[in-house]
């Protein structure tokens, strides 16, 4: 068994792994135990009672986080003519149609994020095994196959925050940054749990939210109340 270190000893001090915190205490928890010199993510996750092998029972959909999260996302839009343009004018990194296609195809993935115009997904789509894997494959549920490619980007720039549940039951994404504020953290929180809790699929039984986590990237993790989260289980 690996030797756990002095550093993570220290951020878990104190700490009670079979308690349930409320947002607010888990959230300054977090906070006060980051110790190390870069600015870590702070990610949720949520075990949900689902089987998305079911397709009844999928878990997916977007949130826009209230305070944005933290990290600069690279977008790339697929798109022609004054499509194309709109996408560049509103701050997308990397826009173009075949060209572009071409270099997916070739291993050159450059973005966290591809949006594409609905013309554009008959070529797109033969990057269906590629984009996939990595969850980058634009999609009407989410929002990244649109017409309004601006909005579109101006969103994936500013906090939207894609999600699917795993084969475990398991949603997880980041959430923002301990250098956020207290409440900046505790409101992008609570919007993602929300996302979640409404995208509840018709063929969930039983309780829903069962674990509700949050963590830093390098710090301990912290089982939340629901309730707190102002979601039911």
């Amino acid at each position: 068994m690996a030797k756990i270190g002095k550093r993570i000893t220290k951020a878990r001090e104190g700490l009670d792994p079979t308690k349930l915190y409320a947002l607010s205490d888990a959230v300054s928890l977090l906070k006060e135990r980051a110790s190390v010199k870069f600015d870590e993510t702070v990610e949720i996750a949520m075990n949900l009672g689902v089987d998305p092998r079911h397709a009844d029972q999928m878990v997916r959909g977007v949130v826009n986080l209230p305070n944005g999260t933290g990290r600069t996302v690279r977008v790339a839009v697929f798109a022609r003519g004054d499509k194309a343009d709109e996408a560049k004018a509103a701050g997308a990194d990397i826009v173009g149609a075949e060209e572009l296609v071409a270099e997916v195809q070739a291993g050159n993935i450059n973005f966290d994020r591809a949006i594409a115009t609905p013309d554009m997904m008959g070529l797109v789509g033969r990057l269906g095994k590629v984009l996939g894997p990595r969850g980058l494959m634009p999609n009407p549920r989410v929002g990244t196959v649109t017409p309004d490619v601006a909005a579109a980007v101006k969103a994936s720039k500013g906090g939207a925050v894609e999600f699917r549940v795993e084969k475990a039951g398991i949603v997880h994404a980041g959430v923002g940054k301990v250098s956020f504020g207290a409440e900046q953290l505790a409101e992008n929180i609570r919007a993602f749990a929300d996302a979640v809790q409404k995208a509840k699929p018709a063929g969930a039984k039983g309780t829903y939210v069962q674990r509700v986590a949050i963590t830093s990237t390098m710090g301990p993790g912290l089982k939340l109340d629901p309730s707190s989260l102002q979601i039911s289980a």
